[in-house]
């Protein structure tokens, strides 16, 4: 079972190359997608959670606007990545552009995704979290516990 953890701090190039951390990509294999996630930031996915993914969203149904908007925003964003040799991966204009991600971006270990943040949008999204312990207390009603 795949389980990205940890936190990372790498400058994106002027060609819009990131460095993927060598844990990381020892995982995501020689090929991965990368795409736009929620909250504004970019989901890197292995090829078998992304085909885990894809099935759900294709099991969505057309009918259901919701489910049409979110496997639309999903998959149009999605593009199949591979790191050149000095482990590095070229994120498109448009993505980096969606996540804001201009020099300073963190890469963050989400279990079964990687998240890429830009360092500003990471900052804040840091200092909005709030009490963490509140946080938990709340998700009690979904099975999580400490």
């Amino acid at each position: 079972m795949i389980m990205f953890m940890g936190e990372y701090n790498h400058t994106v190039d002027a060609k819009g190359r990131l460095i993927v951390p060598s844990k990381f990509r020892e995982q995501l294999g020689d090929e991965f997608v990368v795409t736009k996630g929620l909250d504004s930031c970019l989901y890197v996915f292995e090829n078998k959670e992304w085909a885990a993914l894809e099935e759900k969203l294709h099991a969505l149904p057309l009918t259901n606007a919701s489910a049409r908007k979110i496997t639309r925003f999903m998959l149009s964003g999605a593009v199949l990545c591979e790191t050149d040799k000095q482990g590095r991966i070229l994120i498109p204009s448009n993505l980096r552009e969606y996540a804001g991600i201009e020099k300073d971006a963190f890469l963050l270990g989400m279990g079964s995704r990687i998240e890429i943040w830009s360092s500003a949008r990471w900052d804040e999204e840091q200092k909005a979290e709030g009490n963490v312990d509140e946080i938990a207390g709340s998700l009690d009603g979904l099975g999580f516990g400490l």
